[in-house]
């Protein structure tokens, strides 16, 4: 069982910055994918960034230019910087993980963090 722990969520006001971290608990190596989704109330989670292993990187045409997410294997952790944020960034952020097993891909997720950009 993979373990994925978020932190760094709060509440910002609109224009300023924060710092997502996942921390996964086995190592990033193994891990073929790490990105952040986001769920706001009363809506679908949805794509924000993704980063592949050798550190591709897929981002959600709302936040490309403010956003940058980032892989560290050695400490097994994925980062998204926010830059810029607006209210409607407002979400819960998860962190997921893309696990290849024998058969078929495994898929983690994190318990998430509360993002609030007032406006």
């Amino acid at each position: 069982q993979v373990q994925l722990v978020e932190s760094g969520g709060g509440l910002v006001q609109a224009g300023e910055s924060l710092r997502l971290s996942c921390v996964a608990s086995i190592s990033a190596a193994i891990i073929s994918a790490m990105g952040w989704y986001r769920q706001a109330p009363g809506k679908q989670r949805e794509l924000v960034a993704t980063a592949t292993r050798s550190n591709g990187t897929n981002y959600a045409s709302s936040v490309k230019g403010r956003f940058t997410i980032s892989r560290d294997n050695a400490k097994n952790t994925v980062y998204l910087q926010m830059n810029s944020l607006k209210a409607e960034d407002t979400a819960v952020y998860y962190c997921k993980a893309d696990v290849p097993g024998i058969f078929t891909r495994v898929e983690y997720w994190g318990q998430g963090t509360q993002v609030t950009v007032s406006s």
